[in-house]
């Protein structure tokens, strides 16, 4: 259902409310490393989100990737209508061009109750909320270096 582009773009930002701030700010580099995402792809994606304020950047030495209190404050939505060129909540999950309640695919009615709570959640919870909620479940955003029980997975 979700793009390659914006599971990375979903990742990158929380991982920006997580670690940033305007006076602490990452690369491209250093969030595709954290994030074991592709150094291109990630760079396109950053700059995209930038560009729609998104996410915030300076540049220069010191410069980077932040979020500031109006990044954090914008809907999770944001970031996939930055990124998505069409409504990703409105196609068929099996990509039938007809697919509708009254004329179904074949998963239609088990994904369809997803797709909405999923487009609930992602328009009325802020960035800023999404990240508190990853901190307090306990949930991570990449492999690299998790531990588990007192044992690292990946070093």
């Amino acid at each position: 259902m979700l793009s390659n582009a914006s599971k990375y773009a979903i990742r990158s930002v929380l991982f920006l409310a997580e670690n940033s701030s305007k006076t602490k700010k990452y690369g491209a580099k250093k969030i595709a490393s954290e994030l074991e995402i592709p150094l291109s792809f990630i760079a396109k994606i950053l700059q995209k989100l930038a560009k729609s304020q998104v996410i915030s950047s300076t540049k220069g030495p010191g410069g980077g990737f932040f979020t500031s209190k109006n990044n954090l404050n914008l809907n999770v939505s944001h970031i996939l209508k930055v990124i998505e060129t069409e409504d990703i909540f409105e196609g068929c999950f099996l990509g039938l061009p007809r697919c509708s309640d009254d004329n179904p695919c074949p998963v239609h009615h088990i994904v369809a109750p997803f797709k909405e709570a999923l487009l609930e959640k992602f328009s009325h919870q802020t960035i800023e909320d999404f990240a508190a909620e990853i901190k307090e479940n306990g949930s991570y955003l990449s492999l690299k270096g998790i531990t588990i029980q007192g044992k690292d997975m990946i070093q």
